[in-house]
C-alpha cells in the first residue's frame, strides 16, 4: 500500500494484464530510462475501470498490454524537457492525467501474446497516431476501433491524438502526485 491510500499497484497476476512499462527502459521516445523501477499504479477509480476493460477484452479473447499508468510529476518534467510538444506530452505546469493516477497507455494482444497492429507504434508522435485515421491499414483501423470500444465501454475517455491513451473523465479532480507523495519509489 502506498502513502496515498487511493493509489493501487496493478500487477500481471492480480489484474490479468501484461506489463511492458516503457519508461522503465531505454525503448521509449527519449532513448533513456525515465523510471528507476518498472511499476504500474492507478487511482482506485481508474483501477476499477481497468478491471472492467480486462473483463470485456477477455470475453472476446484479448488481453490488455500496459505501457504506462501513474507517472510521477518528476517523470512528467523529464518527458517535457525532452519533447515539449503539447499535442503529445502534457505540459507539467498544467499537469498530466498520468500524474494523477487517472490515465493509462495500453494496447491489445491476442491469446498468443502477440500485440495487435495499431498502424503506428506506441508513442509515435505523428498524425497517424490520431484516432479515426483512414490512412492506416484496415486491420489497424479495426484494432483501434476494438480497443476504443472496449475502453469506452469500461468507462474511460480517450485522447484524440493518441490511440493508446485513455483517461478517466474529468481527471483534474484528482491531485497531482510526486513520487515521494505517492510513495511509489519509481524515480531514482
Amino acid at each position: 500500500m502506498t502513502v496515498w491510500e487511493n493509489l493501487t499497484e496493478i500487477s500481471e497476476t492480480a489484474d490479468g494484464v501484461a506489463l511492458q512499462i516503457a519508461y522503465a527502459g531505454a525503448s521509449n521516445f527519449t532513448g533513456t530510462p525515465i523510471y528507476a523501477r518498472a511499476a504500474c499504479y492507478l487511482h482506485q477509480d481508474a483501477a476499477a475501470c481497468l478491471r472492467h476493460a480486462v473483463d470485456l477484452a477477455g470475453q472476446i479473447g484479448f488481453r490488455l498490454r500496459v505501457f504506462d499508468a501513474y507517472r510521477p510529476t518528476e517523470a512528467q518534467w523529464r518527458l517535457w524537457a525532452h519533447t515539449p510538444d503539447p499535442d503529445f506530452v502534457a505540459d507539467p505546469r498544467r499537469g498530466s492525467p498520468h500524474s494523477r493516477g487517472a490515465a493509462i497507455d495500453l494496447t491489445l494482444e491476442n491469446a498468443a501474446g502477440e500485440v495487435l497492429n495499431m498502424g503506428t507504434p506506441f508513442d509515435d508522435f505523428t498524425v497517424q497516431s490520431y484516432h479515426g485515421r483512414t490512412d492506416i491499414g484496415p486491420s489497424a483501423q479495426r484494432n483501434r476501433a476494438l480497443l476504443l470500444g472496449i475502453m469506452t465501454a469500461a468507462g474511460w475517455d480517450y485522447y484524440r491524438n493518441e490511440w493508446w491513451h485513455y483517461q478517466l473523465f474529468n481527471p483534474r479532480r484528482y491531485p497531482l502526485l510526486s513520487d515521494r507523495a505517492a510513495g511509489t519509489q519509481m524515480m531514482a
